[in-house]
């Protein structure tokens, strides 16, 4: 790979939360010590065999100004929303689902004997973007082509592009990167990455050793990387598989409120008052 090497700017350790009507979940983005990392809002890890854990999943809620991605590595999830989505995703598949303007939408995990393990992505929308139509994306296992490596990685590629195999998620403002990544014992994976786009990767199975100081970063933990063109990462006596996740930055101001992402505390008011008045994603 020519060019500079990304360095490790942080390494964030998940924290532990509850969320939805009382699922358990691990969160990296999204937390006092990494409210942040342009345009990516929030990163979840959900994994439990104990349906006390999740079955009671995440009843019909709104969205707005956000873009939310579920992509699943075992078990089952029911989906269904206001503009007439329904149905179920289930290991290896993703949700890729653009509230834009509004969407109430329900994610109900089922309790299954190997239980449920996944992750969720929230990506922010520009400005110029919030108030678009909602857009539902809904990609099978067998949709998303994986790509082997000489030097003993395999890639999913969600979205972006490896070795020009391309992702089947499109048209999406951030044109992120988003990969499911494993190296096999004493292999080694390198890529490019956009200079400027903001990138991480989330070490989710094993440990390896990432970036060029070679530092061991462990299951569960969250690599923030430092700008450069590319990334790399080896593994040793033992397996890693981590997401590797990019986007370009929107710098843009930000007002927050629980599902509501938008630029001012004017627009998430308004937003409020649609859904008191129960005009909201009508």
């Amino acid at each position: 790979m020519d060019g500079t090497t990304r360095k490790i700017s942080e390494i964030i350790e998940p924290q532990a939360v509850v969320e939805g009507a009382g699922v358990r979940l691990k969160r990296s983005i999204g937390t006092h010590t990494l409210d942040y990392l342009d345009p990516f809002l929030l990163l979840d890890h959900f994994q439990s065999k104990n349906p006390a854990d999740y079955q009671a999943g995440f009843p019909l809620h709104p969205h707005r100004g956000i873009e939310t991605v579920t992509y699943l590595l075992a078990g089952a999830v029911r989906h269904r929303d206001s503009v007439g989505n329904a149905g179920e995703i289930g290991p290896g598949d993703l949700q890729w689902m653009t509230a834009g303007r509004g969407i109430m939408h329900e994610e109900m995990p089922q309790v299954r004997p190997e239980g449920v393990s996944g992750f969720q992505l929230w990506v922010n929308l520009p400005a110029k973007q919030k108030m678009i139509a909602p857009r539902y994306q809904n990609i099978h296992a067998n949709e998303i082509a994986e790509v082997e490596r000489e030097g003993g990685a395999k890639v999913r590629v969600i979205a972006g592009s490896v070795d020009g195999v391309a992702g089947p998620i499109s048209g999406i403002a951030a044109e992120p990167m988003y990969l499911d990544v494993s190296i096999a014992p004493h292999g080694s994976f390198n890529l490019p990455i956009a200079r400027g786009h903001s990138a991480f990767a989330y070490v989710f199975e094993g440990e390896g050793k990432f970036g060029p100081e070679d530092r061991i970063v462990k299951a569960p933990q969250l690599i923030v990387w430092d700008d450069g063109d590319g990334i790399q990462a080896r593994a040793e006596e033992g397996a890693v598989r981590f997401l590797l996740v990019s986007g370009k930055p929107l710098d843009e101001p930000i007002a927050r409120y629980g599902p509501f992402v938008m630029n001012t505390k004017a627009e998430i008011e308004q937003t409020l008052r649609e859904l008191q008045a129960g005009t909201f994603a009508q």
